[in-house]
């Protein structure tokens, strides 16, 4: 609605995980290189956690696009499946057709190995990526486990790839999947944007879009986007969003802390963690 108005091709901030968009921030460039290095390792194992909205999936399709055909890839993003469901998904995703027949966990995973045994064969990297990992159940977790005992003696056959929110790692403690978590060496912990990552952000995000063009967030508005947002990329992206209509609303180019204050209050105070007490305090910081 606003994006021709403001000279840009397209809304800069989209809240779907556009892999063109992704900001390597220190944290994001650490977690898709924690990654590329587990795959190219066979660690069997990886881990990616973080809190809503940080940009987990965004930096898990980034992923998928830099791999090349060298890399046969399985995507899972409906967690909440039953251990056939796992199984049958991870089969469509490689395009294995089991034999007739034989819907059984022993037949899936007979077919499973033997198209990764050819895969290896062919000097191919076999990689499962599920995201939303906090979803999957006890016994899906274990049957991830089981499945990274295909292997030869040299490596593992299949790279195991989990993204999740924090709850992942707690669930990995538990007593019951011990033998799971020791599997998993290769670890990263997503954290949120510095204040001068969130400007460096908006700016990186406004320049994919083909602006800034007239557009200019000053730096009173900049700080109040990190009070609200609190670094996480979802929050800012609806924030910034919500306030680029207001200022075509307003036939103004100069995004200011008023118009983020506006932006929060038709977004509604419960989107955020930070209450309008939260921005008092933080404007009577930037105005001392």
């Amino acid at each position: 609605m606003y994006a021709e108005h403001f000279g840009l091709k397209e809304n800069p901030f989209n809240l779907s995980p556009e892999p063109r968009y992704l900001f390597l921030s220190e944290h994001h460039r650490d977690a898709l290189n924690c990654l590329v290095y587990g795959i190219k390792e066979k660690k069997g194992f990886v881990l990616l956690s973080g809190a809503i909205g940080l940009g987990k999936t965004t930096i898990c399709r980034s992923l998928l696009n830099s791999l090349d055909d060298s890399v046969e890839t399985a995507l899972i993003f409906n967690t909440a499946i039953s251990e056939m469901d796992l199984l049958e998904t991870i089969l469509a995703e490689f395009r294995i057709r089991p034999r007739k027949n034989s819907r059984t966990k022993k037949a899936y995973i007979d077919s499973l190995n033997k198209f990764l045994l050819k895969n290896y064969a062919a000097g191919k990297t076999a990689v499962l990526l599920i995201d939303e990992a906090q979803n999957l159940s006890h016994g899906v977790l274990e049957q991830l486990r089981m499945l990274s005992n295909l292997e030869t003696e040299q490596e593992k056959l299949l790279q195991i790839i989990l993204i999740g929110q924090p709850e992942i790692s707690a669930t990995l403690m538990l007593p019951a999947l011990r033998q799971l978590n020791e599997r998993i060496t290769v670890r990263y912990s997503l954290a949120a944007l510095s204040p001068r990552e969130v400007r460096d952000y908006i700016e990186h995000r406004l320049k994919i879009a083909h602006g800034p063009g007239p557009l200019k967030f000053t730096s009173p508005a900049i700080s109040l986007i990190y009070n609200f947002s609190e670094g996480i990329p979802r929050r800012i992206n609806a924030l910034c969003d919500r306030a680029l209509l207001i200022a075509y609303t307003k036939n103004v180019s100069k995004i200011n802390y008023k118009i983020i204050k506006l932006a929060v209050s038709d977004i509604g105070e419960g989107y955020f963690q930070k209450t309008m007490n939260g921005w008092r305090k933080a404007w009577a910081r930037l105005t001392a």
